[in-house]
């Protein structure tokens, strides 16, 4: 009885240890002074062009007869079973190809690659003008989209319907991180000039920001760490699972062999 109090003793302890919370610090930017007014210059949100980006451009004018040519045509889908309701027209997409090319109704072959949609939408005004009267032209990305994976609380890929999109934005997207990631080492992957690189983010300084990183790019991806507490509990119970097979495995042998000094000892 004494040993089996002892075990239950050291077992309680084991396990108030292994629950115990992280040292690291849960604050966003802890270096931040509240008392004052802390002022950061906004970077550079703008989102450049890449291959394998789709693009959504229309043209208008007061004259919309002028510029149906600078469009693709829309896509009616399929009408539903028996109600034959027809849904909204679908716009045509420009895909970006490797080459970092799209071929544009009337004007052909286009490269805009490492533009902005800012940048393409003053460059096809610019072309169009010689033919169209003020024409409007509207461009948008519309694959913009990142993964967000490890220690958050809704790990998976997220659509994003706009450009300004920071690295903040992604974690509330993903309900934020859970207790158990590392703020002070949040991963960043990025395809840069056709390599991925990776970029590590502190949470806990207020310099990301100011960092180029700051504001993320279509196709990032965001790996959140976890940490010390994380890592030692999910050995601690391996570990565990490991001795209690190897102690399952003794007492039974020990039973067995129990019962047959028992069995013999009887006869």
């Amino acid at each position: 009885m004494k040993l089996r109090y002892l075990a239950a003793i050291v077992l309680t302890a084991a396990m108030m240890s292994s629950c115990s919370t992280s040292k690291g610090s849960l604050t966003y930017f802890e270096d931040i002074n509240t008392s004052v007014i802390n002022e950061y210059p906004q970077g550079d949100y703008s989102v450049k062009i890449v291959p394998d980006d789709e693009l959504v451009i229309s043209v208008t004018s007061m004259e919309p007869g002028a510029t149906a040519i600078y469009n693709l045509p829309q896509i009616n889908p399929a009408t539903r079973s028996a109600l034959m309701v027809q849904t909204q027209p679908v716009q045509q997409t420009y895909r970006v190809d490797r080459q970092g090319n799209i071929d544009f109704p009337v004007l052909g072959k286009i490269h805009v690659e490492g533009m902005t949609t800012q940048q393409l939408t003053a460059d096809l005004v610019d072309r169009i003008s010689a033919e169209v009267a003020d024409p409007m032209v509207r461009v948008e990305l519309v694959n913009f989209r990142v993964n967000i994976l490890g220690e958050v609380a809704r790990p998976g890929s997220f659509n994003v319907d706009r450009e300004r999109y920071s690295v903040l934005d992604a974690l509330a997207d993903a309900g934020d991180l859970t207790p158990y990631g590392e703020r002070s080492n949040v991963l960043l992957i990025r395809e840069e000039n056709g390599k991925r690189v990776c970029h590590s983010l502190d949470l806990n300084d207020s310099k990301l920001l100011e960092s180029p990183y700051f504001y993320l790019k279509q196709n990032d991806a965001i790996v959140v760490q976890p940490n010390k507490i994380r890592q030692d509990n999910s050995k601690y119970n391996q570990n565990n699972a490991y001795k209690l097979s190897v102690i399952s495995t003794v007492v039974s042998a020990c039973s067995i062999i129990a019962s047959l000094v028992i069995a013999l000892a009887v006869k």
